[in-house]
C-alpha cells in the first residue's frame, strides 16, 4: 500500500513538473528547468530594433508622464525638471547596459547571474526580494490600468460614473464599485499576454511602440489647441535658489534613477534573448534617455495646458484625470478621442506590467521552485497575488506605501552593486556557466553552504549607508541632516558602497573561477548540457569548448 501511494505521488509530481533536461540530479532539479537554462540560439530572437521598440514602449506610461510633476511642485522650473529626467535616465541607461551585458553575453537571467555572486543557494533572498516587489507593483500598475478601462467604458456610456453607480465598498477602502470592476476587467484582459514566451512577447512591445506614442502626441496636440498654447508652467521659473535648488535638482535626478531601479537589476531577463551582445548595448543606451525624456516633456506640456483649459490653482498632472474632464464637457467626437487615448494608456500599462513585473516575477519564481514553476506559471502567480493584495488600499492618500515603493531602490542598488562588481571587477567577465546550475560542494559558486558571505556583507553595507535616510523618507520623522544628504544620493551610495565592499572582500578572501585578464567567453557557447552523464561530459564540457583550463589551486583561469 505504501509503495502504491508513493507511485501515485510520483506520477502526480511528474504531471505538474515543468519541462527540464533529462538525467538531472535531485539537486539540479532544484536549480534549473528549460526556462532557467542559457537561451539556445533558436530563441535568441531579440535584435537591436526589438530593444529600441521595447524601451520606447516602456517609456510611455503614466508614471513617466507624471515624473516631472513632483520636481516642479517642489520648486524646479520645467526645464530644470526635464534636465533631471535626461540626466537621470542617461545614468540609468548606463546601469542597464552594465547589467544587461551579462545576460546578453551568457544568455542567462537575473536569478542565475546572482548565483555567481551570492552563491548557489544564497541568491534565493535577492531573487525572492525582487519577486515580491514585482508582485506588488503588478497590482499597483494594474489598478492604474483599471482607471484607463474606466475612462474607456465611460466614454461609451456616460452612466458608468463612480459617483452615481451604487458603491459596495467603504469610504476609506480607496476604491468604488465602478473602479474595482474596471480594475478587474484590466486584470482579466491582461492574462492572455502572460501566456506568450518572452522571446515572442517582443511583438507586443513593437505594437505598443507604434500606437502609444502616436496617441500621446495626439493628446499633446489636442491639449495645446484647446488651450491656445502651452500654458503658464513653461513660463514660470524656479521658486528655489542656492543650495535648496541644487539639492532639489539632485533629488530629481535620483528619483529618475530610482524609478528605473527594478529594471536595472532584471535587465538580464530580457537581454539574454539578444541575438548578439551588441544588440543590447547601444540600442538601450540611447533609447532609454530619449524615450523617457520625450514622454515626460509631453506630460509637462499637457499639464501646463490644463491650467488654461480648466483654470485653477494647480495643473492637472494626472493625464487620466484630465481625460475624465474631457468626457464631462465634450460631445461624442471628444469622447471617441478620449476612448482612443485611454486605450493607448491601457496598452502602455499592460506593456509596462509585462516588462517590469510579470516576466521578472515569473523568472524569479522559476528560480525559487524550478521543478514546478516556469516563467508562464510564475507570471500567473504574480497576477493572482496582484489581484489578491487589493492594491487600491495602498494608493489611498493616507497610506505611505507608495513612498516606500519609490524609496525601495536603496535595497535594489545594493544587489546591482554586488552583481556588477562580481562580473566586471572580480571575475573580469568570466563565468563557468555549467557550474551555475550545479549544487556540488566542490563547485566554484557553492562557497560556504551555498552562500557567499562576502556578497551579503557588501549587500548589507550598501543598505546601511542609506537606512537612516530611508526611514526618514518613509516615516517623515526627524533624522540627522547628514543621513538625509546621503540618502539624496541613495542609488549611487548603495551601488558604490556594495560594489567596493564586495571587491575589497574578494581581494582579501579570494573566490574561485576568476580570470586575471578580461575574458568574456559566453558568446562562444551555443548550448550547455547540464546532466552529468559521461557522453554529455565529453561533448559539452565547457572547458573544452572554451579551450581553457581552470587552475583551482591559484583561483584563476590560465
Amino acid at each position: 500500500m505504501e509503495r502504491l501511494h508513493s507511485s501515485k505521488l510520483n506520477r502526480w509530481t511528474d504531471k505538474v513538473a515543468v519541462d527540464h533536461e533529462d538525467g538531472l540530479t535531485t539537486a539540479q532539479l532544484m536549480l534549473t528547468n528549460n526556462d532557467l537554462k542559457p537561451v539556445e540560439p533558436e530563441r535568441r530572437q531579440w535584435g537591436a530594433w526589438n530593444f529600441v521598440g521595447f524601451w520606447i514602449a516602456d517609456s510611455f506610461n503614466i508614471n513617466t508622464w507624471m515624473i516631472s510633476s513632483s520636481m516642479i511642485v517642489a520648486g524646479l522650473s520645467w526645464w530644470q525638471s526635464w534636465l533631471c529626467v535626461w540626466i537621470g535616465y542617461a545614468i540609468a541607461g548606463c546601469f542597464i547596459c552594465l547589467t544587461g551585458r551579462i545576460g546578453a553575453m551568457y544568455h542567462i537571467g537575473f536569478p542565475v547571474v546572482n548565483r555567481s555572486s551570492f552563491g548557489i543557494w544564497g541568491c534565493l533572498w535577492p531573487v525572492f526580494n525582487r519577486a515580491a516587489m514585482a508582485c506588488i507593483w503588478y497590482g499597483v500598475q494594474s489598478y492604474i490600468g483599471g482607471h484607463c478601462v474606466y475612462l474607456m467604458i465611460r466614454s461609451i456610456w456616460l452612466s458608468w460614473d463612480r459617483n452615481t453607480i451604487p458603491n459596495s465598498f467603504s469610504e476609506d477602502s480607496g476604491t468604488t464599485t465602478a473602479d474595482y470592476v474596471s480594475f478587474f476587467l484590466f486584470w482579466l484582459l491582461s492574462l492572455p499576454a502572460i501566456w506568450f514566451p518572452v522571446h515572442k512577447v517582443r511583438h507586443l512591445f513593437t505594437v505598443k511602440a507604434y500606437f502609444v506614442p502616436c496617441a500621446g502626441i495626439a493628446f499633446l496636440i489636442w491639449a495645446l489647441v484647446r488651450a491656445g498654447g502651452p500654458g503658464p508652467v513653461v513660463r514660470q521659473g524656479a521658486t528655489l535658489e542656492g543650495s535648496d535648488l541644487a539639492w532639489e535638482f539632485i533629488k530629481g535626478v535620483m528619483s529618475s534613477i530610482a524609478n528605473f531601479a527594478t529594471l536595472i537589476v532584471n535587465d538580464p531577463d530580457f537581454s539574454r534573448f539578444a541575438g548578439k551582445p551588441r544588440d543590447a548595448l547601444w540600442s538601450q543606451f540611447f533609447t532609454i534617455p530619449i524615450g523617457f525624456a520625450v514622454t515626460s516633456l509631453i506630460g509637462i506640456l499637457v499639464s501646463s495646458s490644463s491650467l488654461i483649459i480648466y483654470p485653477g490653482t494647480e495643473p492637472i498632472w494626472d493625464p487620466l484625470d484630465l481625460l475624465e474632464r474631457f468626457i464631462d464637457d465634450g460631445g461624442s467626437g471628444q469622447r471617441f478621442g478620449v476612448f482612443v487615448i485611454a486605450l493607448a494608456f491601457a496598452l502602455a500599462q499592460l506593456g509596462t506590467n509585462i516588462a517590469a513585473n510579470s516576466v521578472s516575477a515569473g523568472t524569479d519564481m522559476t528560480a525559487l521552485l524550478p521543478r514546478f514553476i516556469n516563467i508562464r506559471r510564475g507570471g500567473y502567480i504574480c497576477a493572482a497575488v496582484g489581484l489578491a493584495m487589493c492594491p487600491y488600499t495602498l494608493l489611498t492618500s493616507s497610506n505611505q506605501f507608495t513612498t516606500y515603493l519609490s524609496s525601495y531602490s536603496v535595497f535594489l542598488s545594493s544587489i546591482a552593486g554586488v552583481m556588477c562588481s562580481d562580473y566586471y571587477f572580480v571575475r573580469k567577465g568570466y563565468l563557468e556557466i555549467r557550474e551555475l546550475y550545479d549544487a556540488r560542494k566542490s563547485g566554484p559558486y557553492f562557497y560556504t553552504l551555498g552562500v557567499n558571505w562576502r556578497a551579503y556583507a557588501a549587500y548589507i553595507s550598501g543598505i546601511l549607508i542609506n537606512v537612516v535616510g530611508f526611514a526618514g523618507a518613509v516615516n517623515g520623522g526627524n533624522v540627522p541632516i547628514g543621513a538625509t544628504y546621503i540618502y539624496n544620493f541613495n542609488f549611487f551610495c548603495g551601488f558604490i558602497i556594495s560594489a567596493t565592499m564586495y571587491w575589497g572582500l574578494c581581494k582579501l578572501f579570494p573566490v574561485p573561477a576568476c580570470s586575471d585578464t578580461w575574458m568574456e567567453v559566453g558568446d562562444q557557447i551555443d548550448e550547455v548540457r547540464l546532466a552529468y552523464d559521461q557522453s554529455s561530459q565529453q561533448e559539452f564540457d565547457e572547458e573544452a569548448v572554451l579551450g581553457s583550463k581552470y587552475d583551482k589551486d591559484h583561483n584563476k583561469t590560465v
